[in-house]
């Protein structure tokens, strides 16, 4: 992760852009993340699917590069360590959705799935908070 900030941040300072202001950042990965959506706007593509239209899946990579380099420049911007970020919000995850809990609800309908139900409690004690 620290060679593609350092990537990252060396293409930025190479051309002057690293002075973007947080939102603007923010907005752009959304519209980012939109364009990635596009691409599966009206389709339910498997995975053999998309693996199988070599285009298609260039499209896919491009998009998700694009929304993965706005993260880190924002990261950039904001001083985040994104590994240290992400294995917290891993290890966050693990304790919120428990693996064992999970497989044994594995199949049920999404919306009234343990899952869901554990979301809602999370959001409950978040607003406490």
């Amino acid at each position: 992760m620290k060679q593609i900030t350092a990537l990252v941040k060396k293409y930025l300072d190479d051309r002057n852009w690293n002075h973007l202001e947080p939102t603007n950042l923010a907005k752009s990965i959304s519209i980012e993340a939109a364009e990635l959506l596009e691409v599966f706007q009206w389709k339910n593509y498997s995975v053999e699917q998309l693996k199988s239209k070599k285009e298609l899946e260039e499209r896919v990579k491009k998009e998700m590069a694009d929304v993965m380099i706005y993260c880190i420049e924002l990261a950039i911007h904001l001083r985040v360590d994104l590994e240290e970020v992400i294995k917290n919000k891993i290890t966050y995850n693990s304790e919120k959705y428990p693996a064992e809990e999970i497989m044994k609800h594995k199949g049920e309908n999404h919306d009234e799935s343990f899952y869901m139900k554990r979301k809602l409690e999370y959001r409950k004690i978040v607003k406490k908070g």
